[in-house]
């Protein structure tokens, strides 16, 4: 079993840390694992994006090639859109739909929201009320992985949660309750859309 995960979305997001998650989850699954470098970390608000490989055989490139991708996980709708030549035909786009206008050019967002549906598993939360709601406001990046978590299939709603509990052990408890509670209402939310 394999699967290929493109993360995008704008510096500060957090991205890097739905890559940590799912990767100390792999890695605590005993799956092989491997990750692009990360693009755009560096300047905030600029877009970021990682290619991010599991597999329970051997990998052999740490890059996705173009209509191999299972998941697209954003955080910004327009940079799902960005991918969308990297999707399988049977690949989920799993996104939030709350725009971050970083450029002066930015299309209307219900022209990117009618692209986005024109994909056939497409997923769009607003992970930002989600977050809210969970009483969790910074947490939409674990909202995101959550409502992923419905379509991931390699790694599981427990191993998740173990793996944000690892990366986020350091800032504390309520970090960590915190985070989960994101999660759980992602989840949740993917559940209730599913239906």
């Amino acid at each position: 079993m394999k699967k290929d995960i493109i993360l995008s979305g704008v510096g500060g997001q957090g991205i890097l840390s739905i890559a940590t998650v799912i990767g100390r989850a792999a890695l605590r699954e005993d799956l092989s694992l491997k990750q692009a470098e990360v693009h755009g970390m560096s300047q905030r608000g600029g877009d970021v994006q990682s290619h991010l490989r599991l597999s329970t055989g051997d990998i052999f490139s740490d890059l996705i090639p173009k209509g191999e991708c299972d998941l697209i996980l954003s955080l910004e709708p327009m940079e799902a859109l960005r991918y969308l030549p990297w999707l399988s035909k049977d690949g989920w786009i799993v996104t939030s739909s709350n725009p971050f206008v970083n450029i002066p050019d930015y299309p209307p967002i219900e022209e990117v929201m009618a692209d986005l549906q024109s994909v056939p598993n497409v997923m769009t939360i607003d992970c930002d009320a989600v977050a809210r709601s969970a009483a969790a406001p910074r947490g939409a990046n674990m909202v995101l992985l959550g409502a992923a978590a419905g379509v991931l299939g390699i790694l599981g709603p427990d191993e998740l949660r173990e793996g944000i509990s690892e990366v986020f052990a350091r800032k504390g408890e309520a970090v960590v309750t915190s985070n989960i509670a994101a999660f759980d209402a992602g989840l949740m939310e993917f559940k209730t859309l599913r239906k």
